[in-house]
């Protein structure tokens, strides 16, 4: 499977121009052979716009995943778009309570809605997020082409426990939508590479580009394999990152080194 990272120069509050970013980077993916897009964290209203946060929220079926959903369907792709912010009382069959939550889905080839995951670990350090939005409390995991994927967002990645409970639920591939900003660059390069060393799984990063009164956002999406190894990276502007990523890498993998079977 051809995995795509899209790290986008994403806008504070830009919403339309961000939404046709994601959209121009999910068709030249396509193109050039994805067969999964990865989009970053609040790609559309920017995470560090918190005072457009309820303004710019949406339902699942709102303006910007309908419009990722139709060009997944157009161009017979998967695409991970993480995230928005989601507007819970409007989402039919959401959480039965009220507010904002930090919300990915996983859109199938036919644009069919996978999976939903809501950022379950709030980010308090220098960002409103705790105060704006609402945890999530489920896991998001589905099947696709082989893999069983399993989504978390950002600061997720400092909660090994959470990753733990993926590999407990077979996951095999984690994508890992962030907004992370500078100058964290040596822990944005540590973490998720110990999630895939200690999960024995591929872990994806993808970041998101773009500097803004509050700061500047790192860049650096990277897959990392089951070893731990990094695949493909790249620096902090505006790219898409590509990896072929195979389900068998990993079975071979716990096979060889079976640290996953002999936890106790």
């Amino acid at each position: 499977m051809r995995l795509a990272l899209a790290q986008l120069d994403v806008e504070n509050a830009a919403v339309s121009a961000n939404v046709e970013r994601a959209v121009d980077a999910i068709e030249a993916a396509a193109a050039a052979g994805a067969d999964l897009v990865a989009l970053p964290e609040i790609f559309n209203v920017g995470y560090f716009a918190f005072d457009s946060y309820a303004r710019e929220a949406e339902a699942l079926d709102g303006p910007t995943l309908t419009r990722i959903r139709e060009v997944a369907a157009d161009e017979g792709v998967g695409v991970l778009a993480g995230s928005i912010v989601e507007d819970l009382a409007a989402s039919e069959g959401g959480p039965a309570e009220d507010g904002l939550a930090n919300t990915s889905v996983l859109f199938g080839r036919d644009g069919d809605r996978l999976l939903t995951y809501r950022k379950r670990h709030l980010f308090g350090y220098g960002s409103a997020e705790t105060e704006l939005l609402t945890p999530g409390e489920t896991p998001g995991v589905a099947e696709f082409e082989g893999f069983t994927v399993g989504v978390t967002t950002c600061y997720d990645l400092r909660f090994p426990e959470l990753y733990r409970d993926y590999v407990a639920r077979g996951v095999t591939l984690t994508l890992v939508p962030s907004a992370w900003p500078y100058p964290r660059v040596e822990h944005w390069k540590t973490l998720p590479r110990a999630r895939a060393i200690e999960n024995l799984s591929y872990v994806a990063a993808v970041n998101g580009s773009g500097s803004y009164e509050e700061a500047s956002l790192l860049g650096r999406s990277t897959v990392y394999d089951p070893w731990g190894t990094p695949v493909s990276t790249t620096d902090d502007q505006p790219d898409v990152v590509y990896a072929d990523v195979d389900p068998e890498t990993v079975a071979d993998v716990r096979e060889e080194f079976p640290a996953v079977a002999d936890r106790r």
